[in-house]
């Protein structure tokens, strides 16, 4: 199965998780992008970098769920994101 690296970084992160866990909460290790300063303009390159890399890490995460390589274990509450786990079919696809 072909898996985009940041498919592959996030599907392998949540495989390593000892509990469900939130996809996004991998997200800052998994972020290549350097991250803006506090101060930076809205339009300045270094943040629209790193906020396409968000981007991509949250399309990553619903293309994960919509080919059913995780599943929602605890769906999300108001207080906390949906806790995951990978499923056999995302082993496979890491295998």
């Amino acid at each position: 199965m072909e898996l985009s690296v940041h498919e592959r970084g996030l599907l392998h992160a949540v495989a390593q998780a000892s509990a469900p866990a939130a996809m996004s909460a991998f997200f800052p290790a998994l972020t290549r992008a350097v991250p803006p300063e506090v101060h930076a303009p809205e339009d300045d390159p270094v943040r629209l970098a790193w906020y396409e890399e968000q981007f991509t890490l949250f399309r990553a995460s619903v293309s994960l769920w919509q080919r059913n390589l995780v599943r929602v274990v605890h769906p999300a509450n108001g207080e906390r994101p949906d806790l995951v786990e990978v499923t056999d079919e995302g082993r496979a696809a890491l295998a």
